[in-house]
């Protein structure tokens, strides 16, 4: 039997605020951090939202094969390298938190 968490799948939400002022420079930056996830092994799906109620407010819902692989990913410097542009344009911390499914 493999470690709690290591033999399932896991989502990551990530919760971000801004305002669109430099859509020309955030915009490719962001597709840059989603496609280089997509490479990343373990990765399965992403999802974005924006909030109908508060429209400067996203959601990313990530889902990876393992905390493993999702850690390998976030702690690469290619994205933090990547992160740091985006936080920096938005002016706000970027949040994640992983999640499990409950069985």
């Amino acid at each position: 039997m493999t470690e709690r968490g290591e033999d399932m799948a896991i989502h990551v939400v990530i919760k971000r605020k801004f305002r669109m002022n430099q859509p020309d420079k955030l915009i490719p930056l962001l597709n840059e951090l989603s496609s280089k996830a997509r490479e990343q092994p373990g990765y399965i799906s992403t999802v974005t939202l924006k909030s109908t109620e508060e429209p400067e407010h996203y959601l990313v819902i990530s889902a990876w094969e393992s905390t493993k692989d999702w850690q390998l990913w976030f702690t690469s410097s290619e994205r933090r390298d990547l992160q740091g542009k985006v936080d920096s344009l938005i002016g706000e911390r970027t949040f994640y938190e992983i999640f499990e499914p409950v069985n």
